[in-house]
């Protein structure tokens, strides 16, 4: 008798476990929308900007909405695989800024800049495939 109870208090517990990580479709294309409409607003946010500051602030404002569907699909779907494709979207994220802000530096600054970016995101990236 007690294992039965006990086995029926764990599967409701499992369950609630379960269905508190996910979302419903609902919920994951408004979120989604409301990341779109916040990139919209971050990328029309840098129009004032001149030069390599309105280009590192694009890439920023391209970069965090490509995380945050990542992660989206991540809670939507919970998979490694998905999982795995939030720390690339990082990484990725990461790496496209580096490259951006090293347009300041010029001449063999500018090449030390690229390369050490190169370097750091080939190390997140075989990071995040370790990790799945």
């Amino acid at each position: 008798m007690y294992i039965k109870t006990f086995t029926a208090i764990a599967l409701c517990a499992a369950s609630a476990i379960a269905s508190a990580q996910t979302m419903n479709k609902a919920e994951y294309d408004a979120a989604k929308d409301r990341i779109e409409m916040n990139y919209k607003n971050d990328k029309k946010a840098c129009d004032a900007m001149k030069d390599n500051a309105k280009d590192i602030c694009q890439v920023e404002a391209k970069g965090k909405e490509k995380v945050e569907k990542a992660e989206l699909e991540n809670k939507y779907k919970a998979t490694v695989s998905n999982a795995r494709k939030v720390e690339e979207a990082k990484a990725d994220t990461a790496y496209d800024l580096a490259k951006e802000k090293c347009e300041d530096q010029a001449g063999d600054a500018q090449k030390v800049c690229k390369a050490d970016a190169k370097a750091v995101h080939e190390r997140a990236v075989k990071a995040a495939k370790d990790k799945a």
